[in-house]
């Protein structure tokens, strides 16, 4: 016969009044807990963040295109050496026509004006010409030559600019402010100059083409190449041919628009991008954390972590792992609740009886009837005792579990100690204990040791105590489709019909009439079940049978992972 132990439905716990004191402190501790978080941004500080690194890169590329001053210069060089060759070509000329003989020391002024006003007048640059002693003795500006009037409309006095005009006004300022600054020397050009005001002039008259850049009173560049007029290598005068820039610099600043133009255009497609990636990871995010939040406050049980089934990406995965974490809560909360209601029906059972026996003990006036409630009080402390010991072992498995290393185990070996302690000390005359020990290294696990060592003490603990005398209990190991398994089997009476899940429950007892009630707690197959679980393994009960159908005993299985070769 099997005596069973059932668990009853536990009695509701009556709430424990509190005063007044105690009730205000606990709604003051817990209001900063409870108190709602707001996720009302108008916008996200993630999708600024998405915005301002697409811009900043934007931004440091347009900023390099629009400081152009590596075209500037290219313009520039372009321009001198163009320059360069047409004041060779006019100085040429001038030696050459505008001397009056071989012998002669002084530049011919009729004809020398005369080419300057036909090779320099069509083009916008100025010609000076400089003799020998430093005096200007021509400039082209007051030569006559294909000069023409050119009427230009100028604004009325009461007109204001346009917006469009003060825009762009204001960019063109910017613009100068960012541009790098040439360092120049002071553009000279008064009545009377001398070629002691420039001392690229004196360079000509000593035989040498000099180049100059020089700025004038409004911050514009003008270029001065002067070159000397010579006649069979003697210097008779230096050419001084100066061209303004303000073309350069329209195209340099027509060039700065168009990258302007270009940068707001992509600037607005990269915001508008930029919004739209901000909205499928901010939107999403943002709803979790207000699902999360609801879940918090929650009272019931109806909320719940939305799942984005249709994004494959991390946001998917994480709002299925949410969703899945709050599941496994609330499965938590059920377990403690539930636990806890065991714990205080499987206490209630022995306090119940001290009750009985303590209301009995002034009736009783014989002393083996008082012998024997003395008997029950001790029993049932010690069945208290072990009650608060286990639930105290359990209670803390999560804990260790989770905290734990795991290292690796020679499960053969393991078992081989094990069993080799059980045959010294621990088994019942007339049952024996079987273990063919395996080769080393062959049975490896990864777990904690003094867990799993717990669960091959309750299942072969188990099998001891069903086991008949001359009984065997044997314990075998293998591995089967990547898995260390482990089997527990005796010669008992084996598990009643539909109790193979029942006895992984807590507090579920099955053990022999022959023990004393109350000997154990039911937690031991609950705790290696949890153990097992936890290790990434399975665990399962069955009886064996005969061809026959005949019940032969129990065994109890277990697998773990087989630990990978590091």
């Amino acid at each position: 016969m099997v005596s069973v132990t059932v668990t009853e439905t536990p009695e509701p716990v009556k709430d424990t009044p509190t005063s007044d004191r105690s009730s205000s402190s606990l709604s003051e501790g817990s209001a900063s807990a409870n108190q709602p978080r707001h996720y009302t941004r108008g916008l996200s500080p993630l999708m600024i963040r998405i915005m301002a690194i697409n811009a900043i890169a934007l931004l440091i590329l347009v900023g390099g295109v629009l400081y152009l001053n590596q075209f500037r210069q290219n313009l520039i060089h372009a321009r001198v050496e163009e320059l360069t060759v047409q004041a060779e070509i006019i100085a040429g000329a001038l030696g050459e026509a505008a001397a009056g003989g071989p012998e002669a020391t002084e530049i011919d002024l009729a004809p020398a004006r005369q080419i300057i006003t036909r090779l320099v007048g069509p083009t916008d640059n100025r010609a000076r010409l400089f003799a020998n002693d430093g005096r200007m003795i021509a400039d082209s500006r007051f030569l006559a030559g294909d000069k023409r009037l050119i009427e230009e409309e100028l604004p009325r006095l009461d007109s204001e600019p346009s917006l469009r005009d003060d825009i762009s006004e204001t960019l063109h300022r910017f613009l100068d402010s960012i541009s790098r600054k040439i360092d120049a020397p002071e553009n000279v050009d008064r009545p009377g100059m001398r070629a002691e005001d420039f001392i690229e002039v004196q360079s000509a008259l000593a035989g040498a083409l000099s180049v100059q850049l020089r700025k004038r009173e409004d911050g514009k560049l003008v270029i001065n190449i002067a070159a000397p007029v010579q006649r069979f290598r003697r210097v008779l005068g230096a050419l001084l041919l100066t061209a303004q820039t303000e073309d350069i610099d329209a195209i340099v600043r027509a060039e700065q628009m168009v990258t302007l133009k270009v940068f707001f255009g992509a600037l607005g497609v990269t915001i508008l991008l930029s919004f739209f990636l901000g909205r499928t990871l901010v939107r999403p995010v943002r709803v979790l954390a207000r699902a999360a939040e609801r879940v918090r406050r929650g009272i019931g049980r109806e909320e719940s972590i939305p799942e984005f089934a249709e994004r494959l990406d991390e946001i998917g995965d994480l709002s299925r792992s949410l969703s899945d974490m709050t599941r496994a809560l609330y499965r938590q909360i059920d377990a403690v609740e539930q636990f806890a209601a065991d714990v205080a029906h499987e206490i209630k059972n022995p306090l119940s009886s001290m009750r009985s026996a303590l209301d009995t003990l002034p009736l009783a006036t014989k002393p083996e009837q008082r012998d024997k409630l003395f008997a029950i009080l001790q029993e049932d402390v010690k069945r208290i005792d072990r009650l608060i010991t286990d639930i105290s072992d359990a209670s803390r498995l999560d804990a260790e579990l989770t905290r734990g290393e795991a290292e690796t185990i020679d499960l053969g070996y393991m078992l081989s100690v094990l069993v080799d302690a059980y045959r010294t000390t621990q088994l019942p005359e007339g049952i024996s204990l079987q273990f063919e020990e395996g080769v080393p290294g062959v049975y490896m696990v990864r777990g904690i040791e003094a867990r799993l060592g717990q669960v091959w003490r309750n299942f072969i603990d188990n099998a001891v105590s069903f086991s008949p005398d001359g009984g065997t209990v044997s314990v075998t190991l293998a591995i089967r489709e990547g898995f260390v398994v482990l089997a527990v089997e005796d010669d008992g009476p084996g598990l009643p019909e539909g109790s193979e899940e029942k006895v992984f429950r807590r507090f579920y007892s099955e053990r022999p009439e022959t023990e004393a009630f109350g000997g154990h707690s039911g937690l031991g197959l609950a705790i290696s079940k949890q153990v097992i679980e936890a290790h990434g393994g399975w665990i399962m009960a069955e009886n064996r049978l005969d061809e026959d159908g005949n019940v032969l005993g129990a065994r109890f299985m277990t697998g773990l992972p087989v630990a990978a070769e590091d």
